[in-house]
């Protein structure tokens, strides 16, 4: 949806992309709220939860050590600690907003996965899962940038009626609420989706399936240029910047039963 050249880079040609200080820490504040919930509920305080970055920070380092290259070795950790800072500070300002002694979520960083009848296949990662005594379902996504203006929430709403669409599908409940939590601004963005929001989605994702089986037969991927081209990491490669695009490592095919490759619909933006 944002750029199908962007979409080959990273699907099918799979070219490397340096780590974000801004996404590096999104990913590090979803880790501290997520092991918020593994403390009884009383024990859910603000300061709780900040004496969990250091941890978890040290976590994100073990698994991906190439993340220390995004702070200078010569200004003796003065750039790590000011980005610590600003994530105990997005922490801090999730309960300005929640009270997570009054959440148990059924489910935390919760994978799920459906087919559609058309064979397309559905997967991605939901942040948070509450359900109400009365069996009422609401998805929580939690966003460490700021809300976006109104004209343009419906762009930000789609990854969560995606997931609306695909516990449907998996359980046959349509949520009652879906949720975006804005860390970065303190706005709190809900809509709550019917089985018609659900079904326009639906054909939504076949429509850019198809578009995606198109392109990967033709070979044809065109740029898609908006103001995200500024911290795009494949610029030298981009058509738009000058660039050309390494050679298409699929075969291209005039017919209609080419190869295509085995990517799935997914969602992972959290930038």
């Amino acid at each position: 949806m944002q750029c199908p050249l962007l979409y080959r880079f990273r699907v099918i040609d799979k070219l490397p992309e340096k780590p974000s200080a801004a996404a590096t820490r999104g990913t590090l504040v979803h880790a501290v709220l997520e092991r918020l919930f593994d403390h009884p509920a009383q024990e859910r305080t603000a300061p709780r939860a900040k004496a969990l970055v250091p941890g978890q920070w040290d976590r994100l380092l073990e698994a991906k050590p190439e993340l220390s290259q995004l702070f200078p070795e010569g200004d003796e950790g003065a750039g790590l600690a000011r980005w610590l800072t600003e994530a105990e500070a997005l922490v801090e300002r999730w309960f300005t907003l929640e009270d997570p002694t009054r959440l148990e979520p059924v489910e935390r960083e919760f994978f799920v996965e459906t087919e559609l009848d058309s064979g397309l296949r559905l997967r991605g990662i939901i942040d948070r899962v509450d359900v109400a005594p009365s069996g009422e379902v609401r998805i929580v996504d939690y966003k460490t940038g700021k809300a976006p203006r109104p004209e343009y929430a419906e762009g930000a709403l789609f990854q969560m009626k995606f997931y609306a669409l695909v516990v449907w599908r998996l359980k046959q409940v349509v949520p009652r609420r879906l949720q975006l939590v804005y860390l970065g601004s303190g706005d709190v963005l809900t809509y709550d989706p019917v089985v018609a929001d659900l079904e326009r989605v639906e054909r939504k994702l076949l429509a850019l399936w198809e578009a995606i089986r198109e392109a990967t037969e033709s070979g044809e991927w065109r740029p898609r240029p908006t103001k995200l081209c500024g911290w795009c990491d494949h610029q030298s490669v981009c058509p738009e910047f000058g660039g050309t695009p390494p050679v298409y490592p699929l075969t291209i095919s005039s017919g209609p039963r080419a190869e295509v490759p085995s990517s799935r619909a997914q969602d992972r933006a959290d930038s």
